[in-house]
């Protein structure tokens, strides 16, 4: 399994300032095969500055939840630290 990228990613409006909505289509490998998948994320500054990301929904993938969750979050923090987020 592996995570390509996250295309189509697009911020919304929330009208707390400490958090960010996001919703994009997730790409990644699995098996062999590249899928894309609709998700919907959430980064959250706690009041220690450190972000903590959220999956709030993602599409069914046949693949175990929680390792595919943990790189998803893993990714999207990378993501965040580089300014790959859109403002």
């Amino acid at each position: 399994m592996k995570i390509v990228t996250i295309k189509n990613l697009i911020r919304k409006d929330v009208p707390i300032y400490y958090r960010r909505l996001f919703s994009g289509v997730l790409v990644i490998e699995l098996v062999g095969k590249t899928e894309e998948k609709q998700i919907d994320f959430t980064v959250e500054t706690k009041p220690t500055g450190v972000n903590e990301v959220i999956v709030n929904s993602l599409a069914p993938v046949d693949y175990p939840l929680l390792p595919l969750t943990r790189e998803i979050k893993k990714f999207i923090s990378a993501l965040d630290e580089t300014g790959g987020l859109p403002l």
